[in-house]
Formats: C-alpha cells, sequence, structure tokens
C-alpha cells in the first residue's frame, strides 16, 4: 500500500478492526519512509456480470434505485430500501462466489420486497420476470394469495381480500345504481378486519 504523503511503497500495520459489522477491516498504517499514519479499508470484492458479459462491481445503491422505481406511490420508507439492499447483499454474498450474475441479484430481490410491499413486488418481477401477458399476473396474483392463506393469522386459510369481498356482499343494505361498482361498507371493513 503507497504512502498517500510521500508515495512510498512501503508501510505495516499498526492495528486493524472490523468497520460495517464485520463486512470490512479498517487497517491503520504507518509509513516506514516518512513515518507518517493513514487508514485504509479492505472489503471483499463482489461483481455482478450483466447479461452482455460485462462485470461491475456490486452496488446497493443501484439495488435501492432499481427497487424504488416498483415503490412509487407505495407506503415504502427509505429505511425500508436500505435493509432490503443489506439483505440482497447478504444473499449474494453467502453464495461464496466473488462474482455473480446480475439474474442472482435480480432473484435475492424479490424475497424481500414480496415482503415489504406486494404491489411493488407484482411491478417488479412483471419486468424481472418478463411477464408477457395477463396471465402471468394472474399466475403471480394466485401465488400471493395462496401464500396469504397458508401465512399464520389468515382466517380460516381465507386471504384477507376474500374475507373483505364475502363481508362486503352481506351487507347489501343500500341500493347502488345500475353499472356502478359497490363499495364495501364501514361494517364489511369491520367485519373482514375482525375483532
Amino acid at each position: 500500500m503507497r504512502c498517500p504523503f510521500c508515495r512510498h511503497s512501503d508501510s505495516r500495520v499498526v492495528d486493524s478492526r472490523e468497520a460495517e459489522e464485520g463486512a470490512a477491516i479498517r487497517r491503520r498504517r504507518s509509513c516506514s519512509a516518512c513515518g507518517r499514519r493513514f487508514t485504509t479499508m479492505e472489503e471483499a470484492s463482489l461483481r455482478v456480470r450483466k447479461r452482455s458479459g460485462a462485470t461491475e462491481p456490486f452496488s446497493r445503491a443501484k439495488v435501492i434505485v432499481g427497487v424504488r422505481k416498483a415503490c412509487q406511490g407505495r407506503p415504502v420508507r427509505s429505511d425500508d430500501l436500505a435493509l432490503l439492499a443489506e439483505r440482497v447483499e447478504e444473499t449474494v454474498r453467502a453464495s461464496g462466489s466473488a462474482e455473480v450474475a446480475a439474474e442472482d441479484v435480480g432473484r435475492a430481490i424479490l424475497g424481500p420486497l414480496r415482503e415489504l410491499d406486494e404491489v411493488a413486488y407484482l411491478r417488479f418481477a412483471s419486468v424481472y420476470l418478463a411477464f408477457e401477458s395477463l396471465g402471468d399476473f394472474e399466475d403471480a396474483i394466485a401465488a400471493l394469495r395462496a401464500d396469504a392463506s397458508q401465512a399464520p393469522g389468515s382466517r380460516g386459510g381465507r386471504p384477507a381480500t376474500a374475507a373483505l369481498s364475502t363481508a362486503a356482499a352481506a351487507d347489501q343494505n343500500t341500493a347502488v345504481p345500475a353499472g356502478r361498482p359497490r363499495l364495501p361498507t364501514v361494517s364489511a371493513l369491520q367485519a373482514a378486519s375482525g375483532p
């Protein structure tokens, strides 16, 4: 490591500490020529191989930018996106490879994004998985509903959306002009949300 002050190529490590929760090592060095001290950061390199064959360093910021587009207009905070990017990096680093395919990064995004916001997940998946028809969306929505019905806390294996439509159908007290969609009333919403 060259000294940033005198450009001498020899330095010795005086102190080493973990940084960024163990993802990097901070080293304090002393130049053997001028005696001045400086700090270096070392981290394991992770590169992403694009479809074109080019590689670039993995970037949490790029993950956030890509996911932020899918989350536009959704109640998702910047902190949530930062945590998602961190989880994605942990997942791709866990593969143990210094170079991962861009497709692997996309797959690593899908799970945490699905947990964060289902609408954003559908938006991202439609581009990443190259949905070509309405059937692709229907299949993805059916999978989301099936998972929701098996999740702990769901009522009798029924997704909340089904409970809401059942409650809305049961509350048909008011007349609605033909051709106009019937919106669930407050009592239907309360019935769907439970006690």
